[in-house]
């Protein structure tokens, strides 16, 4: 179950450019550009067991994210990956959730931002299954009144703060109907992803997904296409038009927060939550935690 305290009154440490400060302390500017215009980049990534799955991955695309923005970070890979060390220690935790993020800062306001410094902070807390209870029996979604926009238009394949307020938008409309998240078309319409997760569906026991070009390329989509081919399983990549979806066995969500999750119901089209999908559910619990010979 997701924690229902907020985020600024914690006990802990947060790394924030370069040292571990109180928790409490963790501030910026009300001046921050990235504030007012947007200009941050972030990841989401699970420590188990002490240790963060895929963190080099993770602190990569960070640092390219940041630079498809055009800001460059003074910290390397391997200084990233050290501070999510760091700061997962300090506080203590084993199994959690860790949240680096890089921003301009409050060195000069309005649209340009040559002048801003780049500052990075990573927190990391107790957090439990994403959709809680309702991962287990399956979620239900609601169809996005947003799309996901083209990638002439938008600079998709950063993980920017901007590009998640279609997500958050959808995802309130989804919940103010009683539904767990949201399904998002594109720009012309095709499959995409839930708010905040990759999409894969089941038919005749092969994997369908659709082609990340107008939203990221998971990393933890990447690690369930390669369990699923160890296996044996054929994984298509491709375009998925919403009329397709009544023909499809099983759906499932992949992403650091959700993991794979289930899913039973996605507008008018409902869907059984088969073997292959607790299979694949199971095999990446397995691998995260080292499990998995």
């Amino acid at each position: 179950m997701l924690d229902e305290r907020t985020y600024d009154d914690r006990d802990g440490f947060i790394w924030l450019d370069g040292k571990l400060v109180p928790w409490r302390e963790a501030n910026v500017h009300i001046l921050t550009h990235a504030l007012h215009y947007a200009s941050s980049v972030f990841e989401g990534q699970r420590a188990y067991g002490g240790e963060i799955f895929a963190l080099d991955q993770h602190s990569r695309r960070l640092v390219k994210s940041a630079e498809i923005l055009g800001f460059e970070l003074p910290w390397s890979v391997e200084e990233i990956n050290q501070a999510c060390r760091d700061t997962l220690a300090a506080n203590n935790l084993s199994d959690a959730y860790v949240r680096p993020v890089a921003w301009r800062g409050s060195e000069q306001m309005g649209v340009s931002a040559q002048r801003t410094r780049p500052h990075m902070a990573i927190a990391a807390w107790d957090w439990g299954a994403y959709f809680g209870a309702a991962a287990e029996k399956g979620l239900r979604l609601d169809i996005a009144p947003w799309r996901r926009p083209a990638p002439y238009t938008a600079p998709v394949q950063a993980k920017a703060a901007g590009l998640y307020m279609i997500a958050t938008m959808s995802k309130h409309a989804a919940e103010a109907r009683g539904y767990n998240d949201a399904l998002m078309f594109d720009w012309r319409g095709q499959v995409a992803e839930a708010t905040g997760a990759n999409a894969f569906f089941v038919k005749d026991g092969v994997l369908h997904t659709p082609t990340p070009d107008c939203f990221l390329d998971g990393i933890t989509r990447r690690t369930v296409i390669g369990l699923a081919k160890r296996r044996g399983i054929e994984v298509i990549e491709r375009a998925i038009w919403p009329e397709e979806l009544e023909s499809f066995e099983q759906f499932f969500v992949t992403g650091s927060a959700a993991e794979v999750t289930p899913v039973r119901e996605a507008g008018p089209w409902s869907f059984e939550i088969g073997d292959l999908t607790r299979q694949l559910q199971k095999d990446y619990a397995d691998h995260v935690r080292g499990r998995l010979a």
